[in-house]
């Protein structure tokens, strides 16, 4: 899968990192293996080509230096106390085509964060201030690349040493649990799966598993004691948008062969598509073929996001489907404010 690994050159010297650095380089031993010294020399070059360079992605492993762990928007949070979120890597395996890091990041190449020492000394202290919850997958799937990375082992360590009042978030639409399945559920380690209807999943979402293994993942986490959340966002237009969620919440909550357990949902979350306008265009020049981009979207105070009416309209009628299943107490929508 990987070809080529780029290697800071003070990753590669460091002591502190050769355990796990050594674990990445015998899982692909017939990787090129290049020195550099910052892997933004590599990362941010101009003239990439993200369509390109997402069919064959090399890795970069790296230290990051500053904004390990950052404040979250308050409209993202869920539960009580301060939010953060923190990105061990940049880029994902899945090729989603309404994904911002597209419009985001010059390049598609995985950026690996190895300092996971540092990390967790960062949010030892913001943990120790009180209530808080800590959000992985805002720049990366958290859990696709985890047999390369080891982050899910890691961060369960580093949250079973934490006070229960700090709270983990695990964002994926992957189906690698195991590390989870092989200990005790943690209660303030929440993995929330997205999701969104089969018809969109199957043209815009390339290389994400199957609605069904993702949703059998989800009930082996619940029925073996892990807190898990569902993430429905962001909400996709199309002309039948009200019977293709419909049918997706059926196949959630009434699937014949692994139902999800509505009543043990740990949260539940809805949100609008919406994209800065630098990005959006990007992504179309990336896409300029792409249905998504041509749809009934409208630019407002620098956003690229759905017509009012037409958003809040979809948002009030997935809600009321969703809601046909799900305690209200579970349902955390994302309100994003205009403008941001």
């Amino acid at each position: 899968m990987i070809s080529t690994i780029y290697i800071e050159r003070e990753v590669a010297e460091s002591a502190r990192y050769e355990a796990r650095l050594q674990q990445l380089l015998a899982r692909y031993p017939d990787a090129e293996q290049i020195s550099c010294e910052r892997y933004g020399e590599v990362f941010n070059r101009k003239a990439q080509n993200f369509r390109l360079q997402k069919l064959r992605p090399s890795l970069i492993v790296a230290r990051k230096h500053k904004g390990l762990v950052l404040p979250s928007p308050p409209e993202y949070r869920i539960g009580e106390g301060q939010g953060y979120y923190f990105s061990h890597l940049f880029n994902c395996l899945y090729d989603c085509r309404y994904c911002f890091l597209q419009g985001m990041y010059r390049s598609a190449h995985y950026v690996w964060f190895i300092n996971y020492d540092e990390f967790a000394d960062q949010i030892r202290q913001r943990a120790e201030q009180g209530p808080s919850w800590f959000f992985s997958g805002y720049d990366c799937d958290s859990l696709a690349l985890d047999p390369v990375t080891g982050f899910a082992d890691f961060a369960l360590d580093l949250f079973a040493g934490l006070p229960p009042h700090a709270h983990l978030e695990l964002r994926t639409k992957s189906t690698q649990i195991r590390p989870l399945l092989a200990r005790a559920p943690q209660q303030n380690v929440v993995t929330a799966f997205s999701f969104t209807p089969q018809s969109v999943s199957q043209s815009l979402e390339d290389k994400v598993p199957a609605i069904d293994k993702r949703l059998a993942a989800m009930v082996r986490l619940q029925q073996a004691g892990w807190p898990v959340g569902l993430r429905l966002d962001p909400l996709i237009y199309t002309q039948d948008y009200h019977e293709q969620y419909r049918t997706l919440f059926a196949t959630l909550f009434e699937s014949p062969d692994h139902p999800l357990d509505a009543a043990a949902l740990h949260s539940v979350s809805l949100g609008p598509f919406r994209l800065p306008k630098g990005y959006f265009e990007t992504m179309r020049n990336l896409y300029p073929e792409e249905r998504l981009f041509a749809g009934p979207l409208k630019q407002r105070q620098g956003m690229v996001s759905y017509p009012p009416e037409l958003e809040q309209q979809m948002i009030e009628e997935v809600e009321a489907l969703l809601l046909d299943y799900i305690p209200p107490a579970s349902y955390f929508p994302c309100r994003v404010p205009e403008g941001a």
